[in-house]
């Protein structure tokens, strides 16, 4: 536990952690400290000013925040008349030049400029020189618009360039009034992690133009959730609307702080995963190409199960702990063979060295913490014996890996309960659709070993039902989550103490392994 320490913040005692500037020291207790440059993973940069504060009996005795560290005893002034009228100034400034074009704005509803506008100016304007031109909607690459005359100029962007991707793309030009935040010429940002700029933002000026002008923020509910887009398992918000009568959409993903799992950023592929959620979804039950209801495809499974003298069944590395551990009780239950077999997942040679991973799949440690088989020749040979496949939600031929299979899987009757539609779904006697991880709530299992927990967020007009829900259908003997994590406790030593609704937002780290832990 990190060592603690007592100041004065306005004259009142708090307690706060040693070691942290003032900014995070004192907002750690619900005080925030006005600014606009200073970001955790970025460090301070101290060239906004907005953060200065009083520093009672202090040498000097006004400082930046930013880059002063909590001492013993201190006695921090946040609320004197000097303070106020510093921050009225710094606001002043920053809005000299600011064009007033909040209802257009991306960031109206998010920008920090407004926030602090509203507690620390309200001031009309003293300006009575024409305000300074500059560029709008430029285009800056990775599909990053910027709007230099909303800048302020806080350099989060430039320091996220150079500091985190090291890729160095964005400066600061010129000087004064003439000072742009630009990319170098014929150099447009060039990086996989490049769309964190819009996050870092503290104003509209670094805008997403797959987002621009797509919905108001206040309009969409923010919600937490786990990406699903490789093993890494990155924090995120689901931001999404359910305008009236119409189905819940998802509108953006953007980067959660978890120091555990991913820092401060995810990457431009997994923020842009949402699309996924939206699009190419099933959402209707078919036999044999008829669209039928789920009470009779759910009948049909059931049916050609029973029929079937060699049936396989091939759960899916995205699934969550519940889902997997259900699907296998089904299979044991019914005296199936039950596989994991996922090398479809894997893009090889598409990870790097901070958050991207090679692996595809939220859950490849699930599988083997329950023990299903992953094996590729245990499979192969599985495939070629069985006479029914019944796949939940593997997508066996992603990335188009195992070709080979494709002349196998031709000659089987094959089951898909999927919640996209793929080569399976295209080729299925029955197709079931399920619910995908924005709608379902669960537990799943990094690289790195770390239990996460998700709830479900996004509610369609017909809702979808869960693969637990379906393996219950089908004759399985786990009715929800909680009796799946009984029977995961019993089974697997790592997850004996494991309470779901108690594990920690940040997650539960289940093995040691220093390479889990992320600076940034």
């Amino acid at each position: 536990m990190a060592d603690m320490l007592k100041l004065f913040v306005n004259g009142e005692e708090v307690e706060v952690e040693s070691g942290k500037n003032l900014i995070d020291a004192i907002g750690a207790v619900g005080i925030e400290i006005p600014h606009l440059c200073y970001h955790p993973a970025l460090g301070a940069d101290g060239n906004c000013r907005m953060c200065l504060v009083g520093i009672e009996d202090g040498r000097p005795p006004l400082v930046p925040a930013c880059k002063t560290p909590a001492m013993e005893g201190m006695r921090v002034q946040l609320d004197t008349e000097k303070i106020k009228k510093i921050q009225r100034d710094v606001m002043e400034l920053e809005l000299i030049n600011h064009p007033v074009d909040c209802p257009i704005c991306d960031q109206a509803g998010e920008c920090k400029l407004q926030d602090y506008y509203m507690e620390h100016d309200l001031q009309e304007s003293r300006m009575r020189v024409p305000q300074v031109k500059k560029s709008k909607n430029l285009d800056f690459g990775c599909g990053v618009v910027h709007d230099q005359e909303r800048c302020v100029l806080c350099g989060r962007c430039v320091r996220f360039t150079r500091q985190i991707t090291g890729t160095g793309e964005l400066g600061i030009v010129n000087r004064t009034d003439t000072a742009r935040v630009n990319i170098f010429p014929g150099r447009p940002l060039n990086n996989r992690y490049a769309l964190n700029v819009v996050d870092l933002c503290p104003v509209g000026a670094m805008t997403s133009r797959d987002f621009r002008f797509s919905q108001r923020v206040w309009f969409l509910k923010k919600d937490e959730g786990i990406c699903h887009g490789c093993a890494k398992g990155c924090n995120i918000h689901i931001d999404h609307n359910r305008e009236k009568y119409k189905d819940d959409v998802i509108y953006r993903y953007r980067a959660r702080h978890n120091d555990l799992v991913n820092g401060y950023f995810i990457c431009d592929e997994g923020r842009m995963s949402y699309k996924s959620e939206n699009e190419n979804r099933l959402t209707e039950a078919t036999v044999k190409g008829d669209l039928v209801a789920v009470s009779e495809a759910v009948h049909t499974i059931r049916q050609e199960l029973s029929e079937a003298k060699k049936p396989l069944i091939l759960v899916s590395p995205n699934s969550s702990l519940e889902q997997q551990w259900a699907v296998k009780r089904l299979a044991t239950l019914s005296g199936v063979e039950c596989f994991g077999y996922s090398d479809a997942y894997i893009k090889e040679g598409d990870g790097d060295d901070y958050l991207i991973r090679d692996d595809k799949s939220a859950n490849r440690k699930g599988l083997e913490l329950i023990e299903i088989e992953t094996s590729k020749q245990r499979f192969e040979e599985a495939l070629a014996e069985c006479d029914l496949l019944v796949n939940f939600d593997n997508d066996l031929f992603r990335f188009d890996a195992n070709e080979e299979m494709k002349a196998v899987v031709a000659g089987k009757k094959v089951i898909a309960i999927s919640t996209h539609a793929n080569y399976l779904t295209d080729n299925g006697t029955v197709v079931l659709p399920v619910a995908s991880y924005s709608e379902y709530g669960g537990c799943v299992v990094n690289e790195d070993g770390i239990l996460q927990a998700f709830s479900p967020v996004v509610r369609k007009n017909e809702e979808l039902i869960d693969v637990l829900e379906v393996t219950r259908m089908l004759g399985g003997d786990v009715s929800d989550s909680g009796q799946a994590w009984s029977g995961i406790r019993s089974a697997v030593p790592e997850l004996a103490e494991v309470q779901p609704d108690l594990i920690p937002a940040e997650g539960l780290q289940l093995s040691v392994s220093e390479e889990a832990h992320v600076s940034a």
